[in-house]
């Protein structure tokens, strides 16, 4: 049996729980689930019959509380082991260490209520190798989707002068042309990518302002079609309303970020069917914590406005029927692996308008979009996979709840129920993780980052 899941039962029944089904159907007082075999195999009435008939290995009484499917983080970095910048991620990691600390995080991930993510680039191929492990039960933790290192063009991503002229730099990948593109496509398939990811946009340092579009639409549709003609989907990180518009318009299946999307591209989206991940998490933290990380303290309001703005139109979108997955950047040292995850939903409610309901469905439901299991994932519909959570509340009264890892008192993964109580062993930050080589300097003394700062930033 995998550490730390209890043994495992043919059924379970959930009594007298506020059923939240993810369809975006109103709650249910009241409503029992059956579990048989790792889906739900019977609602309400038709649950309780049968539960009677039968028998159950395990009845949970979910008075009180609420009853709702796993969420379902539709942008993380798991490989990333919560660096402060792209420095210590480039530099001050090891292959093999790693991957233990991907499987460590792993565990965090799932405890927090998130029964599937989406792990679009990673470093190295680990997130292909840590799908596989968690699905062969060799570690624990959510199920997984994983792409291999985002294409870039030279001048893609946030790091800028960091990423080499050539072959890869952390979790990305330099292509120069339409030939090495589909070669570096052909080549993650072939090593079990479920995603490709392009950046769309990067930082250009002589510039001294926001991010701009690197990609030709030309380039992006060769990538858009050398995927899917092998029955892969596109994600694409864009951050101006231009990049938004050629990405959609090229055939990319989801948008993280859309940052500053105008009505030209909310235009593409909705003609493409494009889905919307806004990502706000990641700004949200870096708003109200960068300064914590060593955040510039003029970029605060930078990243304030980038949300605020890109809140109103996404709220657009959102009324036009664009649909939207909820993606919290997990995996930076701003934004900590099992800390964040459903913060995402209260920034749809308070930046977007959504209602807790919309929030919900967004993380639930619309997420099997990024697992690529629509029909089978999200929602507590007979014949789905049964991934719950029960709720000691209400998140439709207040959605920030879901942030509460003690309100989290069961999470059953494909119907078994994960231990929540062993205690998992507390990180240690090893000095090979980041820079100090001028920690004795007195002029500097004091202002490095304890660990403290480092591994609970999320509750300062």
């Amino acid at each position: 049996m995998t550490s730390g899941l209890r043994q495992g039962t043919s059924t379970t029944l959930l009594v007298g729980g506020t059923l939240i089904d993810g369809t975006g159907a109103a709650a249910r007082p009241g409503e029992s689930v059956l579990i048989r075999d790792g889906r739900i195999a019977a609602l309400g009435r038709a649950a309780d019959d049968e539960a009677a008939a039968n028998g159950v290995d395990v009845r949970i009484d979910a008075t009180g509380r609420t009853v709702m499917p796993g969420l379902i983080d539709a942008h993380t970095h798991l490989t990333f082991g919560e660096p402060t910048g792209n420095d210590e991620l480039f530099h001050h990691r090891t292959e093999a260490y790693s991957s233990m600390l991907s499987a460590y995080n792993a565990r965090k991930v799932l405890r927090a209520g998130v029964t599937s993510v989406l792990d679009a680039d990673c470093l190295w191929n680990i997130g292909v190798e840590l799908r596989d492990a968690i699905e062969t039960g060799i570690v624990e933790g959510p199920r997984m989707r994983a792409g291999g290192q985002a294409l870039m063009t030279m001048l893609g991503g946030t790091a800028g002068r960091m990423i080499k002229d050539e072959g890869t730099t952390g979790y990305a990948t330099v292509v120069h042309n339409r030939d090495m593109m589909v070669n570096e496509i052909r080549r993650q398939i072939k090593y079990g990518v479920d995603w490709i990811k392009i950046m769309v946009t990067g930082l250009i340092p002589s510039m001294k302002g926001p991010e701009v579009k690197v990609w030709s639409f030309d380039e992006l549709r060769t990538v858009c079609d050398a995927a899917h003609e092998l029955n892969t989907k596109v994600v694409a990180h864009c951050r101006n309303s231009e990049s938004t518009r050629e990405a959609a318009l090229a055939g990319v299946d989801l948008i993280y970020h859309a940052s500053y999307m105008d009505d030209r591209a909310l235009d593409a989206v909705l003609e493409s069917g494009s889905a919307l991940c806004p990502t706000f998490t990641l700004l949200g933290n870096l708003a109200d914590y960068g300064l914590k990380i060593g955040t510039a303290p003029e970029l605060l309001d930078v990243f304030r406005a980038e949300v605020e703005v890109t809140a109103n139109q996404m709220a657009k979108a959102h009324e036009l029927g664009v649909t939207f997955l909820a993606g919290s950047e997990t995996g930076f040292a701003v934004t900590p692996v099992g800390e964040w995850h459903a913060r995402e939903l209260e920034m749809f409610v308070q930046y977007m308008g959504m209602t807790p309901m919309d929030a919900i469905v967004a993380a639930t439901r619309n997420g099997a979009f990024a697992m690529r299991m629509e029909g089978q994932l999200g929602t507590l519909e007979v014949g789905r996979i049964a991934d719950v959570l029960v709720i000691d509340g209400n998140p439709l009264a207040d959605i920030t709840i879901l942030q509460d890892q003690s309100k989290i008192v069961e999470v059953i993964k494909e119907g078994r129920r994960i231990d929540l109580t062993t205690p998992i062993p507390e990180r240690k930050m090893r000095s090979s993780d980041q820079v100090r080589m001028l920690a004795s300097c007195p002029l500097t003394r004091g202002l490095a980052l304890t660990e403290e700062q480092l591994e609970k930033l999320a509750r300062v």
